[in-house]
């Protein structure tokens, strides 16, 4: 710039440190870096009247700092912006800070860039309003002008322009006559950066469709600055910064609407926070709610929250007229390929939060690489969102907008058989992770071939924990789908890891619709093994009385479909829930006939389990020799077969018999050795047992103090061991309640 700007720089210095206002603070409430504002105070620049207007309104000056701009402005005679074509910015904008920092240095003329920055995100998200935001932060540093184009790209076909249209536009706004623009698209490209050589303009291309679209509009000097907003990623561009623009944060959400709404709000911040949610942070979606609210009569907030609580007429109640939600995501869906727009359908089946690659793979019926391509796709038409690890998501409206109106255009055949696909590749996961998570544990057998991905335990774990809640949602799926078998497989294979994971709640749901799945095809055999593990699942819930009756009818079922293996699994089951109800000696001679039948056929970890069950019924009934030499032979058994938790599940055993019999330093050398191996192998219950085993002990010596740190511990690990089922929770609570000595 020509001159300097002392007057108003100076001036502006002293508002800000009169509103007790740092530069950064300042700079955040305008919209301008803090690299502008500090050359502004310092004289350094000479500022246009907008800039004036927004720095006087943010310090109250009344007007002091636009008349000192525009006598500033005359004095230095700077060269004025010839052309600004920007249009209006809203008032209400907020959250985008970060975003506006970055897109102000990627457009800054004194910044070495490629001069290209591309904002992309899903219909609705606000890329042209932070478009036009971060234009006017800049618009000084253009003094050849700003100019603004609408490409159409997310309009109707007919509405839309071809590059050739647009150059057309932009060649007589810059001041081409008409009857001077070539007839071609390179003709008018060249033409375009020919009268660009030299100049400082800042151009916004809003709504660009494609990276070939948008080639023949960057001009080749290194003067000019080009802002894109796309639908689409524009990933070939590869020399522009590229920032993707996301929803709001909740709490910038809330201050949009109660901007926009005015008066009609509730005090409360929560009611808004649940209709701010409800539009998905979108920023759109708030916009039309708030001002449904707003040009309403009083007390249609409650009747706006109703409508979009219920995502049957959640789209449809965010349109004002004017705006529809809806209509924005039908243009994006309308633009994809066909074969894009079938597995956006195919994808509004899946019920859970996130999907693998596979997962999409089985549903289109699709080759994984041919899938994985498919859904960059999407996600480049940002409809879709990358979550990492090779899985994806939906944005909530989104998926609705699938749902109710993408999913429709596909035949019911068509999807039947991606359902079909996807439960089978699902129980082909499962079975391949249940490999490594149980790999002793007996198993229906599967009529799969090959068992796809895992090279160790730990990444089948991983993979579980991450899709453990997805295949809930499918198994529920299957069965209102009328697919039982898959229904039920699928949640007998979930038992395993929620076994290890102590997830009572999911495994009784999931086998509650396995069983119902396993009674409408009339397969007893899967009846009665879902029932043992609901019983299995109460039992170690607490619920010993609801365990025996399912343990009962599982024997019954197991017994009617002549499966000895699975009734005499329950009726051993049967037999520990005897042992927690204090019917040790009929507990032992169940056990030690399970045993027995275990033995014989081979199955050596059910068999190491039992005898597990055996020291604990002879430890109840002071058999403490016997207990013992079963106790240590059931932990020789499990650590031979690689079972880290029914290792340390029998060392306590080993300890408890210990203790039952007198023995309490031996007790304490076995209880700690359960909790270096309960640590190590991540068993947060068997340490809790163990160290509530130590604190026992030390409570006997008249220790207290001590026992209570230790007792504190095991809570830490695991609160609320049942003292029916763990002895050492059981002897906890009576030295509690009996009186205490003095700490010796």
């Amino acid at each position: 710039m020509n001159g300097d700007s002392p007057a108003f720089g100076t001036e502006l210095r002293r508002l800000r440190r009169e509103a007790e206002m740092s530069v950064a603070a300042l700079a955040a409430r305008i919209h301008y870096s803090k690299g502008y504002l500090s050359r502004v105070e310092n004289g350094r620049v000479v500022v246009n009247k907008r800039f004036a207007e927004i720095c006087d309104q943010a310090l109250g000056a009344g007007g002091a700092l636009v008349v000192l701009a525009a006598a500033s402005g005359r004095r230095d005679s700077v060269v004025p912006v010839q052309f600004s074509g920007l249009p209006t910015v809203t008032r209400w904008f907020f959250g985008r800070d970060e975003e506006l920092d970055l897109i102000r240095r990627a457009l800054s003329a004194g910044e070495p860039s490629a001069g290209v920055c591309v904002l992309s995100g899903m219909a609705g998200v606000g890329k042209t309003m932070l478009a036009l935001r971060a234009a006017w932060s800049v618009e000084d540093q253009f003094p050849d002008g700003c100019v603004f184009f609408d490409c159409r790209s997310c309009s109707p076909p007919s509405a839309r322009l071809s590059t050739a249209e647009i150059l057309d536009a932009v060649l007589r706004t810059l001041g081409v006559p008409g009857e001077l623009i070539p007839g071609d698209l390179d003709g008018r490209a060249n033409l375009y950066r020919h009268r660009l050589r030299g100049k400082r303009v800042l151009f916004v291309y809003d709504n660009i469709g494609s990276a070939a679209q948008a080639m023949p509009l960057l001009p080749a000097g290194s003067g000019c600055r080009v802002l894109i907003t796309s639908r689409n990623r524009l990933t070939a561009l590869d020399d522009a910064v590229h920032i993707a623009v996301g929803v709001l944060p909740t709490d910038a959400g809330i201050r949009l609407f109660q901007s926009i709404a005015g008066e009609q709000v509730p005090a409360a911040d929560e009611p808004v926070r649940r209709v701010v949610e409800q539009c998905g942070n979108l920023p759109l979606a708030i916009r039309i709610a708030a001002a449904l609210v707003r040009d309403a009569p009083a007390g249609t907030f409650e009747e706006v929250g109703e409508g979009l609580a219920d995502e049957a007429t959640r789209l449809d109640a965010l349109d004002d007229g004017e705006r529809s939600v809806l209509a924005a995501f039908d243009l994006s869906y309308r633009g994809l390929p066909s074969e894009l727009r079938l597995l956006l359908g195919l994808l509004a089946l899946y019920p859970g939060y996130e999907i693998e690659a596979g997962a999409a793979a089985a549903l289109a019926g699709q080759p994984l690489r041919r899938a994985e391509r498919l859904l960059r796709g999407l996600s480049d038409a940002c409809l879709l969102f990358r979550t990492g690890g090779g899985y994806h998501k939906f944005h909530d409206l989104v998926r609705i907008f699938a749902a109710e109106h993408v999913l429709t255009d596909i035949s019911d055949a068509d999807q039947a058989a991606g359902l079909t696909r996807l439960l089978d590749y699902s129980l082909v996961r499962m079975e391949a992770s249940a490999v490594f998570i149980a790999p002793h544990r007996h198993r229906r057998k599967v009529a799969y071939d090959h068992l796809p991905g895992f090279s160790d335990r730990n990444s089948a774990l991983e993979w579980i924990e991450r899709e453990w809640l997805n295949v809930v949602a499918l198994c529920t799926l299957a069965e209102a789908s009328g697919m039982h078998e898959r229904c039920y497989r699928l949640a007998l294979l979930l038992r395993d890891y929620f076994f290890l994971a102590k997830l009572w709640d999911p495994w009784i749901e999931t086998h509650r619709i396995a069983a119902a799945a396993a009674r409408a095809v009339h397969d007893l055999g899967a009846l009665g093994t879902v029932l043992n593990n609901l019983g299995i699942a109460h039992a170690e819930r607490g619920d010993l009385s609801l365990a025996s009756a399912y343990y009962q009818d599982a024997i019954s079922f197991l017994r009617r479909a002549e499966d000895v293996y699975g009734a005499t699994n329950a009726a051993c089951n049967l037999a520990w829930v005897d042992l927690y109800l204090g019917n040790h000696t009929g507990a032992l001679q169940s056990l030690r006939s399970a045993r027995e039948f275990y033995r014989r056929i081979g199955a050596v970890r059910n068999a190491a389990i039992t005898l597990r069950g055996i020291a604990l019924a002879e430890t109840e009934l002071e058999l403490f020799e016997d207990a013992l030499l079963h106790a240590e032979q059931a932990f020789t058994e499990a650590d031979g077969l690689g079972l880290q938790l029914d290792a340390v599940m029998s060392v306590n055993g080993i300890a408890w018999a210990h203790y039952r019999s007198g023995r309490h330093p031996r007790a304490a050398l076995f209880y700690e050795k359960a909790v270096a191996m309960g640590k190590a192998g991540d068993s947060r219950y068997e340490v809790a047992r163990a160290m509530t085993g130590l604190g026992n002990i030390y409570a006997a010596a008249g220790r207290f103090e001590l026992a209570e740190a230790v007792w504190a511990q095991a809570s830490d690990f695991h609160a609320g061991l049942d003292p029916r089922i763990i002895g050492e929770a059981r002897v906890r609570q009576g030295l509690i309640d009996s009186p205490r000595r003095t700490d010796g």
